[in-house]
């Protein structure tokens, strides 16, 4: 059975500005892949050459909400982010002809 190993990219002001000024895209992946893994994926999925990964695993936070019910609590998990550097020239269009 294949694993999947990149879940999704992650799209947020600071991940926009990695990828307009300095060719970096970030994606959150599977815990268990390595570097090696996410490159292929990577140049396999997107068809672009991959200078650089770099990785990171996002600690789990605690979070709470107020409800008229009282005080709800629980956690958000953990998870593993992944930032790409492409080769000079290449880029990734994550939303294409919208």
């Amino acid at each position: 059975m294949a694993k999947h190993i990149l879940i999704k990219p992650i799209i947020s002001e600071k991940a926009e500005t990695l990828s307009d000024q300095v060719q970096q895209y970030t994606f959150m992946v599977d815990k268990s892949a390595n570097k090696i893994q996410i490159r292929k994926a990577v140049e396999k999925m997107y068809n672009v050459g991959v200078e650089s990964v770099n990785t990171l695993v996002m600690p789990g936070k605690s979070k709470s909400r107020y409800t008229r019910t009282g005080v709800q609590s629980g956690t958000v998990g953990s998870f593993k982010k992944a930032i790409v550097t492409l080769v000079e020239g290449e880029e990734i269009d994550f939303f294409g002809d919208i």
